[in-house]
């Protein structure tokens, strides 16, 4: 049954993050990530970062809803949320539509916090009246992995999504189907000629800008597919090299601020892989707001944006 209503707001003041409480390198995901790197990462210095970054985006006017990693499962991915929900906007502006996704690794299918979730939202007054669980799905073998999968364009409904083994294409049409989106598929590769795990790993899309790197794609047909789309629906096309995408320039997220500002949340090392003159054009989108996160990124594989999960 496809969603009915029109999401007008590509971006949400509220943001739910999950505490790293049980970060560490996870065995399992590193087989499909090459971003993630075998090393010690003292809580301290993870718990440093985390709330750095939240007590950062407060400081930008940006709502933060702080949920801890559960205590009674091993979770060492638990600070990327966005991976296993994302919530919806409905026809009725007090009540919101979340959706639960199917996870490739069997230890990240632990990090699903339904009723904490929901008790969460609640407290804030924010009513969850439709669930979409997609998460059975992993017994078909079937696999999406939230807004790590997809790329979502809210406002003109399209789904966006680079196709690797967490992003399985019939799932892809089932997701398209039940939401009402047009799903635009492709394939996009590293600087190693590796596939890319993470639709947002390689693309982010705001309002009226989409950083993209359109290099990882090598099939002249997607790549035109994809620029010709994104160009069709005004967005202004940022283009990142490949080194760019592996310093984890496409992950990045733009928000706003409770009085409707806008915000383009990135890692410092996202910040300092964009030029100059790439800084300058998205800051005419929207305040940028670097955050240190390198221990995170370096041992998780994530980035910014995998660590915000939108609320609208």
């Amino acid at each position: 049954m496809c969603e009915n209503v029109t999401e007008l707001q590509q971006t949400t003041d509220t943001l739910l993050m999950v505490s790293p409480d049980d970060f560490g390198f996870n065995e399992e995901t590193a087989k499909s990530n090459a971003f993630q790197n075998e090393m010690s990462a003292s809580k301290e210095d993870v718990m440093r970062e985390f709330n750095s970054m939240v007590e950062t985006l407060r400081m930008n006017s940006v709502r933060v809803l702080v949920m801890p990693s559960r205590t009674d499962a091993r979770t060492p991915d638990a600070v990327f949320p966005n991976n296993w929900f994302s919530v919806h906007a409905t026809e009725r502006p007090e009540e919101k539509k979340l959706v639960l996704y199917p996870m490739l690794a069997e230890n990240r299918r632990l990090e699903i916090q339904t009723d904490n979730l929901i008790g969460i939202l609640k407290r804030e007054g924010i009513k969850v009246s439709q669930t979409v669980d997609l998460s059975s799905y992993v017994n078909e073998y079937m696999f999406l992995e939230g807004t790590g999968s997809i790329i979502l364009d809210r406002v003109n409904k399209i789904a966006y999504v680079a196709l690797s083994p967490r992003s399985s294409p019939a799932m892809i049409d089932i997701f398209a189907e039940r939401m009402g989106y047009k799903p635009l598929t492709f394939s996009s590769f590293d600087k190693n000629k590796q596939l890319i795990y993470h639709t947002n790993v390689m693309m982010s899309v705001g309002s009226n800008f989409a950083v993209v790197s359109l290099d990882s794609i090598s099939d002249a047909t997607e790549r035109d597919a994809l620029s010709n789309q994104l160009r069709t629906t005004n967005k202004e096309i940022v283009p990142i090299t490949l080194e760019q995408v592996a310093n984890m320039a496409g992950n990045i997220l733009e928000v706003k601020s409770t009085d409707g500002q806008a915000k383009i949340v990135m890692s410092e090392t996202a910040y300092n892989a964009f030029t100059p003159a790439q800084r300058l054009t998205l800051s005419r989108y929207g305040h940028l707001v670097p955050v240190n996160i390198k221990t995170i990124e370096t041992v998780g594989g994530g980035s910014a944006r995998c660590m915000l999960a939108e609320i609208f």
